[in-house]
């Protein structure tokens, strides 16, 4: 039985810290080009060399991503670009270009190289092709199934390993490669600019009646006829790991710490509690549920793993997603007070009680006692995003411990 890594996306240098300590195996993170998360934070230099540097001191691996498809103008850029991530050292590159492929093997032969799941890969011949070709994994299409990839496992050599997105957001468009954000906006989705159209609202015009438009109703809220439910594979851990996945892949980089944290931390125990004991993993089961429905999402689906999905994949009645617990921050060192410093991301008052969460699954209820700006003055509320404060929680706290608030 294979030990699947479980891989954790990180949008900054801050969530990426957050990955290592909820749990994930390998973070994959996004420089500021060649990604196809071009409205991410995204890493500078500079940040991506320190999140090497932290990750690899909690034994977890790194993976850049260049999957955009490439033009003309781009390989002298990727070039460069290659040349500067040869010097900080990340334990692979995301590649879906064969052109952008041909450059990495050229400039950096010594980093791996992952096939991302925009090159399209479906079928064992192709996983062969880029093994050829100096590949070490190769990502899978999100439109196969577990069958599928079980095939592909008995037909590969062991060594060449495999990758399988198995939660977050879903693509309506074959393999994430779609058009539509470039026709409308001019913005190219391969080329990391996706706009999300197919999150938009549509009518219909009938070809004798131009500009009479024709309002699309599944009910009285209307319907967004692309949008798809968020893939999540939480209650088939065993399926995956029988399937020959070595990689177990969350998908979400530009997604919050809070949503990171939870989603790491709860596969995380799945698959450790799965390793150890399947009776304890059943008997875990409502914790997982419990705690992966805390994340914000759209509802879920099982994608294409039993099969071509059915109609109840798409959500026709609104796009809007669930949220049961906003983020508030992350708790950082303390200082001569003893206090907690934070950097806020919504408001919170003095008397409200928040929660603690812990990588190690505890959610520990707490009071705001105090909360003191830089200058050391008290404040009733942290009304400012971003703004750096210190807090008295009436508990004491651990680093990356992240702070969050339940919704009614």
């Amino acid at each position: 039985m294979r030990h699947p890594e479980l891989l954790v996306p990180a949008s900054s240098l801050e969530v990426l810290k957050i990955a290592v300590i909820f749990g994930a195996d390998a973070v994959y993170i996004g420089g500021e080009a060649f990604g196809l998360r071009a409205k991410a934070k995204n890493f500078s230099m500079e940040d991506m060399k320190e999140g090497i540097l932290f990750a690899h001191a909690h034994d977890v691996k790194v993976y850049v991503t260049a999957n955009i498809l490439a033009h003309n103008e781009d390989l002298e850029g990727v070039r460069a670009y290659f040349e500067e991530l040869k010097e900080i050292g990340p334990d692979a590159l995301i590649i879906s270009d064969p052109g952008v492929f041909t450059v990495a093997r050229e400039v950096c032969p010594e980093i791996d190289i992952h096939v991302s799941t925009q090159a399209n890969n479906t079928n064992y011949g192709t996983f062969l092709f880029w093994q050829k070709l100096g590949a070490s994994r190769v990502v899978t299409a999100r439109e196969l199934s577990l069958k599928e990839i079980r095939e592909i496992r008995a037909k590969i050599p062991d060594e060449l390993e495999i990758e399988t997105f198995v939660h977050g957001a879903m693509c309506i468009s074959y393999s994430g490669r779609c058009l539509l954000s470039n026709y409308f906006t001019g913005r190219d989705a391969n080329q990391g600019a996706c706009t999300h159209p197919c999150r938009w609202k549509y009518a219909v015009v009938e070809e004798k009646r131009p500009g009479e438009y024709l309002p699309v109703y599944e009910n009285e809220r209307g319907t967004y006829i692309f949008n798809s439910k968020d893939l999540c594979m939480i209650e088939h851990i065993p399926e995956l790991i029988e399937s020959g996945i070595d990689s177990f892949k969350i998908e979400g980089r530009m997604k919050t710490a809070l949503y990171v944290a939870t989603v790491a931390r709860t596969y995380r125990k799945a698959i450790d509690d799965y390793l150890e004991s399947p009776e304890k993993y059943k008997e875990n089961m409502p914790w997982y549920l419990d705690q992966i429905s805390n994340c914000t999402y759209r509802h879920f689906t099982t994608g294409f793993f039993f099969g071509k999905p059915s109609e109840e994949a798409q959500i026709y009645d609104n796009n809007t997603y669930e949220k049961e617990y906003t983020y508030l921050g992350i708790v950082g060192e303390q200082n001569e007070e003893g206090l907690y410093r934070i950097e806020q991301r919504n408001k919170f008052s003095v008397g409200e009680t928040i929660e603690v969460m812990r990588a190690n699954g505890d959610n520990i209820p707490v009071t705001v006692k105090r909360i003191v700006d830089e200058e050391g003055n008290d404040m009733p509320s942290a009304p400012h995003p971003k703004q750096v404060l210190y807090l008295d929680l009436g508990q004491e706290l651990m680093q990356y411990d992240i702070l969050r608030r339940k919704e009614e």
